[in-house]
């Protein structure tokens, strides 16, 4: 009897593993049984898929003991943050497919009478206009003929690409939480940076222009142009012009730098449920899991702070004008922070 039912259990294993040997991605060849592809390696990332966002922990005005709101912006370019801008997992896709889908809502960033700074989600930004922003919603195509003269044209839609977007803004709230006695970082919401485009430039990279009047988009030749700037004559001299003042000398080339402004919100705490089964690829290792939300909840970035709440509400390039010097201030204000949360403490 013994060994009839060891005969049966052994029968029974044998094909069972039978059976797992058809579905095995190290097999040579292998049977599809279903119309599922095969996977991509040994390892089947279900994980990331079946995520769900873990949600904060509540917190009651009343426990609120001191809170500071900040404006970070992250720059792809740097090291820490190129998996931001890795192609097979880039941020900006992973944004722009989620509102497209209507998974997730853009914001509007003009400033309005009920918005004066443009970040409080209080316009909605259809798709269209989001796409139009970001400049890959159609271009005109032209048909020639065999002499060169246009016959037709129409309307193709244009594929969008995210690696045009190097820089996020990211708006923040520092917590201390005095029921839970911690002081925690927030973020409110997201916003990628585009430069516009501007007239009277060649790119958008604010690189010297022709500004001696000549040539199409020339700086000073467009009156309805804002950014123009009159032409001087530098042997001219008025009254006004003290002699012995140097007075600026022009070499034919003027560089105007336009700083980069966001093309839309997005609020966070909607965009952690998209993140959250989406992948952020590793340079040093591919079974890390990380996802886009646990990069943001965990702080594994790089930025630095373009503003923090002020009486004023001053940014800070709007009171130091040395590259450098903005970021010792930024370092400043980091310090503040980290300051405050350590004089709770007695050690």
């Amino acid at each position: 009897m013994k060994k009839i039912l060891l005969s049966v259990a052994v029968l029974g294993f044998s094909l069972s593993t039978y059976a797992q040997q058809e579905n095995l991605s190290n097999s040579t060849k292998p049977v599809q049984v279903s119309d599922d592809p095969p996977v991509d390696g040994y390892v089947a990332k279900t994980d990331i898929e079946n995520r769900k966002v873990v949600p904060y922990a509540t917190v009651r005005q009343t426990d609120v003991a001191f809170s500071k709101r900040v404006w970070r912006e992250i720059d792809l370019r740097e090291k820490l943050n190129q998996a931001f801008a890795s192609p097979k997992s880039r941020l900006m896709d992973v944004i722009v497919k989620a509102i497209q889908a209507g998974e997730l809502t853009a914001y509007d960033p003009t400033p309005t009478e009920n918005d004066p700074n443009g970040d409080s989600f209080k316009n909605v930004l259809p798709p269209d206009q989001v796409m139009a922003r970001l400049g890959g919603d159609s271009v005109l195509v032209e048909e020639y003929n065999e002499n060169n003269e246009v016959i037709n044209s129409h309307y193709e839609s244009r594929a969008f690409s995210g690696e045009n977007v190097v820089k996020f803004r990211i708006k923040e709230d520092w917590i201390f939480d005095k029921q839970r006695s911690v002081f925690e970082p927030r973020i409110v919401g997201i916003a990628p940076l585009i430069t516009p485009n501007i007239p009277g430039m060649d790119s958008n990279l604010g690189l010297p222009v022709n500004s001696d009047g000549g040539g199409e988009g020339a700086i000073g030749t467009d009156p309805f142009d804002p950014f123009a700037v009159p032409a001087q004559n530098e042997n001219v001299e008025t009254q006004d012009t003290p002699s012995d003042i140097p007075l600026p000398v022009d070499d034919g080339a003027l560089t105007i730098a336009v700083d980069p402004t966001p093309a839309f919100w997005i609020y966070f705490p909607e965009a952690r449920h998209v993140f959250v089964n989406k992948e952020v690829m590793n340079r040093h290792n591919d079974a890390t899991g990380l996802s886009y939300d646990d990069v943001f909840i965990k702080r594994l970035f790089s930025s630095y702070i373009v503003k923090q709440s002020n009486t004023d509400d001053l940014r800070i390039k709007d009171y130091i004008r040395d590259d450098l010097d903005r970021l010792f201030e930024s370092e400043r204000i980091k310090k503040t922070l980290m300051d405050y949360e350590q004089d709770l403490w007695s050690y």
